[in-house]
């Protein structure tokens, strides 16, 4: 992730063709250690390819994988002694309103919220 992360960085600043020297200077700008085999890999993986069109491709994919939500609950709850569907979505909505009861009202996010 850190080699994508370099790459994309090198893109959004302006470099329209980064070369495995710019990411080597990203990572040394940093104090991180660049790691040469997960950069070769990267570029003969992006290598003839239009970097918006991969994102593209990699967020249909992400959209089709599922997050854990209601239907996943909803298929565990059709058992005799699973719970029902409306539990978890219980659960969500009661740690939803307990979050915005501790918010300090100044109406910012924490980085880690």
């Amino acid at each position: 992730m850190k080699v994508i992360a370099a790459f994309l960085l090198a893109k959004l600043g302006g470099n329209e063709n980064p070369a495995k020297a710019d990411l080597k200077n990203i990572f040394e700008s940093v104090g991180a250690e660049f790691d040469e085999e997960k950069t070769d890999l990267l570029f003969s993986l992006v290598k003839d390819h239009d970097v918006t069109e991969l994102i593209a491709a990699g967020r249909e994919k992400m959209a089709a994988l599922s997050s854990g939500g209601p239907a996943v609950a909803m298929v565990a709850g059709s058992g005799g002694d699973a719970p029902s569907a409306a539990a978890p979505a219980a659960e969500t909505k009661k740690v939803e309103e307990e979050k915005e009861e501790s918010d300090d009202g100044e109406g910012m996010m924490s980085l880690f919220d």
